[in-house]
């Protein structure tokens, strides 16, 4: 995978850069931040949100006590460029090698980019990364997990790191706490490919009568614990993580972080591998959902929510600390391995009325849970506006005074008022992404999809990915569901909209190499 740079400047467009909403807001006291990615986790997965088949008690209080947002959009249908958005503010489409990243790869966001991280750290915040990571970790040319790795996530504004390097279903399945694999034996050397099997570890192909959890399609390299991973892998043996336990690990050591740094303002990324494929739940929730494991799951979710707002009332600062609670992108069912969990939703409706899911163009891929808690400041209510997962960036920067050097966070902008729920103005436009990186833009009541000559179907959930030779548009007003496309009734609305996109592409170059 080549390295590319982020080292971008705009170019003049003022009318593409203002902020939202129109109030004025005061300096306010500088809380601590907590940032929590939910993987793969529906609109309709949550009761917060309308699910009936399933309570998630924590989330809902979360949401009871803060802005539950209703039109809330991740920058892309996938992971790796979700995460790249957020943490650059720069539409991931603009960098070549944003797309879904194997275990092995190296840190995809330039060291040379200042982040959120970076301008968090800048001003005094301890900063902490902890789950899933998956923007790749080492320099180009692969991953060596037997040395400390950098550049990584403390080379990008964290001071901190315990990571799950990809997904939970790609190999390596180890854990990386500040640059070295944790409980690594330096007599047992992992070994890592995504090209060939490396070493002699059973493989789902070779055994399946080895496989605990079988795979629906794909997912049928190296096992671990049962399971067959996506890529090879040798070695590490003392290192590898027992699925069960992720959700309590990744937890214990959020929780620690944050008692650790009580006394001064902190800011926490947190990734979850919930509710992700391979779906293993603790024996505490497995089977209690009715759902089969993506049910059981969604509860483990929702503990580490929990768990999380209880450290926080036990430390007496839950009242200053800012929590966003969201998902990098929306949900899908048969991911992978054969878990039931299409035959066992009984009546569940993970994408809630919209069309599409992971990986799609269609509303389900990016409309996503949004939540923002923060009691010394932000009233209970539900926030209806246009909102980008792009535009935390700029806002958090807002909030807490940092500066934002030139360049940095091209495509972000200060919606500050929006996110505490001070202001209801939409976002001017959303842009969307799917998986092959076709472009949609939603500005007011329409969505334009713009033309793709990419598959119709991903490849493994046979989802719609929302391409098509011609150009899509919807009246999400009265066609939230993306039903009717009205393209030809409206050419000049198709021509208004193609044409911001295009203005939207050319607003910010970025060089690489």
């Amino acid at each position: 995978m080549m390295k590319a740079s982020l080292l971008f400047a705009a170019l003049p467009s003022a009318a593409l850069l203002p902020g939202c909403g129109e109030q004025a807001v005061p300096a306010p006291p500088r809380p601590n931040i907590i940032f929590i990615y939910a993987d793969d986790l529906g609109i309709g997965d949550l009761s917060c949100y309308g699910a009936t088949k399933i309570s998630t008690p924590n989330i809902d209080r979360l949401a009871a006590q803060g802005q539950r947002f209703t039109n809330a959009y991740a920058t892309s249908a996938t992971s790796t460029p979700s995460r790249f958005g957020l943490l650059t503010g720069m539409y991931p489409w603009r960098q070549k090698n944003t797309g879904i990243a194997p275990g092995n790869s190296e840190l995809i966001i330039d060291t040379a980019c200042h982040t959120l991280a970076d301008a968090l750290h800048g001003e005094g915040y301890a900063t902490g990364a902890v789950g899933k990571w998956h923007l790749g970790l080492g320099p180009a040319g692969g991953t060596n997990f037997n040395a400390e790795i950098r550049p990584g996530a403390r080379d990008i504004g964290f001071d901190y790191e315990f990571l799950i390097p990809a997904t939970v279903d790609r190999v390596p399945c180890v854990f990386v706490e500040d640059g070295h694999v944790v409980g690594l034996d330096p007599a047992d050397p992992i070994t890592v490919s995504y090209t060939q099997k490396v070493g002699d570890w059973p493989t789902g192909e070779e055994n399946p009568e080895l496989v605990t959890l079988k795979p629906s399609q794909g997912h049928n390299n190296t096992i671990i614990n049962g399971i067959p991973r996506i890529g090879w892998m040798t070695g590490g043996r003392a290192a590898l993580w027992v699925d069960e336990h992720i959700a309590d690990t990744i937890t214990a050591k959020a929780t620690r972080f944050i008692a650790s740094h009580r006394d001064e303002p902190f800011f926490l990324y947190m990734g979850t591998q919930d509710v992700h494929v391979p779906r293993v739940p603790h024996p505490r929730f497995a089977g209690k959902s009715g759902l089969g494991t993506r049910g059981d799951v969604i509860l483990q979710l929702d503990w580490t929510i929990g768990e999380v707002m209880r450290t926080l009332d036990s430390l007496g600062i839950a009242d200053n600390t800012l929590l966003i609670f969201t998902s990098d992108n929306g949900a899908v069912i048969d991911d992978g391995y054969q878990d039931q969990a299409l035959e066992l939703l009984n009546g569940h409706t993970p994408m809630g009325i919209y069309r599409g899911g992971k990986y799609s163009l269609y509303e389900a891929g990016t409309r996503v849970p949004f939540i923002v808690r923060w009691p010394a400041r932000v009233r209970p209510g539900e926030q209806p506006a246009l909102f980008s997962q792009i535009d935390v960036y700029r806002s958090l920067a807002a909030l807490t005074g940092a500066e934002v050097p030139a360049g940095a966070a091209p495509d972000s902008r200060d919606c500050l008022p929006v996110l505490l729920g001070e202001s209801h103005e939409d976002r001017e436009y959303v842009v969307q992404q799917n998986l092959n990186n076709t472009l949609a833009i939603i500005s007011g009541r329409w969505k334009y999809l713009e033309p793709s000559d990419g598959p119709r179907l991903e490849y493994w959930t046979k989802t719609e990915l929302g391409n098509a030779p011609e150009p899509q548009l919807y009246d999400l007003s009265t066609d939230p569901c993306e039903l009717n496309d009205v393209a030809a009734e409206h050419p000049d609305i198709v021509k208004s909209l193609s044409s911001k996109l295009a203005e939207v592409r050319g607003a910010v170059r970025s060089t690489t190499r």
